[in-house]
């Protein structure tokens, strides 16, 4: 539990802190309509669309959440040279972030995930995208900028969907220059390169996550802790956080023989999507901000909780949250 005072310090000196996010971004689209008939052609519906939008997916989305929660998000990744790019921008320009990071690829396409959905129905999503390594011209090309910006940041959030953004080389390079410039390092890991993410500052996968990395299933709580210590070891972080959705989070600390477990703050879980992009983004701004492990994990817990009694995928809003966390320690 944290101090009124506490709060209240970590409040102000979240705002204005530079976050690098590196990884997959990409481009959430909406087409909604209305079904009125089946098509001649073949037998399915005919969605006649009366309404269209877009919104941040993937990395792109925790850097709208460090946006909403005061701080401000450097995105590192690539777009293609599409339609679906020229929105991404846009939709950076709206936010007021930065795109300098953002390299546009010819060669492959803008990571977009199409939904169709009709009185409140979703008929159907549409993937596009391409889940090969980038090239290693866009590689040096992502090196470069981080390069220049590293000494002018905060932090460093690697944000993997296994879109083949982050390599091997690009992990063990960005790790590499972070440590040696003393920048906070956290990890949102997907299965391939699981264990590439050593000597990060914080790692947090899921329970499942883990489970598919080490080809196990766990049978009870005493396997996930024992598989959590081990994680911690194998990937040399000062710290691993396991998300556990409904249940909260467990939290493993690097010298530290007991852990730390934090019941879901989500007084009705409506959506879990978009939690575990609110949870790094929290976790990262309040490390910044000077919160112990222990305080960033209750603050991020938090923020995840508050988020799943929503539908959809919404960003954390600063306000919100420290409102919600003032009101729950009075």
């Amino acid at each position: 539990m944290i101090k009124l005072k506490r709060l209240n310090e970590l409040s102000k000196q979240i705002k204005g802190k530079r976050i690098a996010v590196i990884g997959d971004m990409m481009i959430d689209a909406y087409f909604q309509g209305v079904v009125n008939r089946i098509s001649p052609e073949a037998p399915v519906p005919v969605v006649d669309i009366d309404n269209e939008f877009f919104r941040f997916g993937g990395a792109a989305n925790v850097a709208n959440n460090i946006v909403h929660l005061g701080g401000i998000p450097i995105p590192v990744g690539i777009i293609g040279n599409d339609n679906y790019g020229k929105i991404f921008k846009k939709l950076l320009d709206k936010q007021n972030i930065s795109s300098e990071g953002i390299i546009v690829d010819s060669e492959r396409p803008t990571t977009a995930k199409v939904r169709v959905i009709a009185e409140s129905q979703h008929l159907v999503r549409i993937d596009k995208e391409v889940k090969t390594d980038i090239s290693n011209k866009i590689e040096q090309k992502l090196l470069n900028y981080f390069i220049k910006i590293v000494n002018n940041i905060d932090a460093v959030i690697l944000q993997d969907y296994n879109k083949g953004i982050l390599t091997r080389r690009i992990i063990s390079e960005i790790i590499d220059i972070s440590n040696k410039n003393n920048k906070i390092i956290t990890v949102d890991p997907k299965f391939k390169n699981f264990f590439e993410y050593k000597n990060v500052t914080l790692f947090k996968p899921n329970k499942s996550e883990i489970e598919n990395a080490f080809a196990i299933k766990f049978e009870n709580e005493q396997m996930l802790i024992e598989y959590g210590q081990k994680l911690l070891e194998k990937n040399n972080a000062k710290s691993v956080l396991i998300t556990l959705s409904e249940k909260g989070i467990i939290l493993f600390e690097k010298g530290k023989s007991e852990i730390t477990r934090i019941p879901t703050k989500a007084r009705k879980v409506a959506d879990v999507s978009g939690a575990g992009d609110t949870v790094i983004s929290t976790l990262t701004l309040a490390l910044t901000a000077g919160a112990s492990l222990e305080e960033a994990s209750f603050l991020a817990n938090y923020a995840a909780g508050i988020v799943c009694e929503e539908v959809g995928i919404i960003p954390i809003d600063h306000e919100k949250l420290f409102e919600e966390v003032k009101l729950s320690i009075k």
